[in-house]
């Protein structure tokens, strides 16, 4: 290798964060709350018979997120929340994967991994909700940075990150937190909402939402995905719609009768599943021309 080609590979090595993607960058400047360690996760073994495989990282206790800013951008961006069950996260399936296809449409997006489940005091969902919150007031704060409108963020979840996602617009701008800087003074309500499968929303006891959701007056629209056969009921996703509904937001809810959970953008054989990115396609790109 001569010396010219060698400057160049060590440049891209360098290449500082803020201006390579693909490096994870931290949600947090420090420690996250509660936190003692830095750890950003270990990935589990691939499962037999994937194809393309699926990334699941658990023991995350450093959350961080990746860039991906359209080619053409239309200044809308979207903060995407992976699945995982609250013990792990799949930063690729139900995260890379979405952000290539709003790309696509002129989105950009931020892919986080948040903190996982630790120990059977934790509730799962708390942590996550802190680093989501965080992210969606961080991207507002860099907006001009990353050529953004601040009045088009929106907030995509999926399994896991469809209930933190759920929960975040519930908690209706309360903070999870305590605010530790300048960051946390902005915004982190979502102008608009893609709910995929959101995970355990209903509780079969109460016939309504489990403990603490309410849906709030000032809710962002909201487009919404879920199958018949979702072991995690369609049900949540529905009362959800229905709440919206009623106080007149403009949603959209599609049950499909099959294609089970945990398929993000990809074809499940024998159901009409992948077809519901077109069909979100169509509906953020009428909701943003509204704008």
């Amino acid at each position: 290798m001569n010396q010219k080609a060698m400057f160049a590979c060590l440049f891209l090595v360098w290449l500082p964060h803020s201006l390579n993607g693909n490096e994870p960058q931290n949600v947090w400047p420090d420690l996250a709350p509660g936190e003692t360690t830095r750890l950003m996760g270990t990935k589990q073994p691939q499962r037999p018979g994937e194809n393309p495989p699926v990334t699941r990282v658990e023991k995350i206790t450093q959350p961080t997120y990746t860039v991906h800013l359209a080619p053409e951008p239309n200044g809308a961006a979207v903060v995407i929340l992976p699945g995982g069950g609250f013990g792990k996260v799949v930063p690729d399936m139900e995260g890379t994967e979405a952000a290539e296809w709003l790309n696509q449409h002129g989105v950009s997006a931020f892919v986080v991994s948040y903190r996982t489940k630790q120990g059977r005091g934790d509730p799962g969902w708390k942590r996550p909700l802190q680093d989501a919150q965080r992210m969606l007031a961080l991207v507002r704060s860099r907006a001009d940075e990353w050529g953004l409108n601040r009045n088009q963020i929106g907030l995509l979840g999926f399994s896991a990150g469809g209930q933190v996602a759920v929960r975040l617009i519930c908690a209706d701008g309360r903070l999870a937190y305590d605010p530790i800087d300048a960051v946390d003074q902005v915004s982190h309500r979502p102008d608009f909402a893609i709910l995929v499968y959101p995970w355990n929303l209903y509780d079969r006891e109460r016939d309504d939402f489990v403990d603490g959701l309410a849906v709030p007056k000032g809710c962002p629209p909201a487009y919404l995905v879920h199958t018949d056969d979702d072991r995690s009921t369609s049900l949540g996703a529905v009362l959800f719609y229905t709440q919206l509904k009623k106080m007149g937001i403009p949603s959209e809810l599609h049950v499909y009768g099959n294609g089970g959970h945990g398929y993000g953008l990809r074809q499940i054989k024998g159901s009409e599943i992948s077809s519901w990115p077109g069909h979100a396609a169509h509906w953020l790109n009428r909701w943003l021309a509204s704008q």
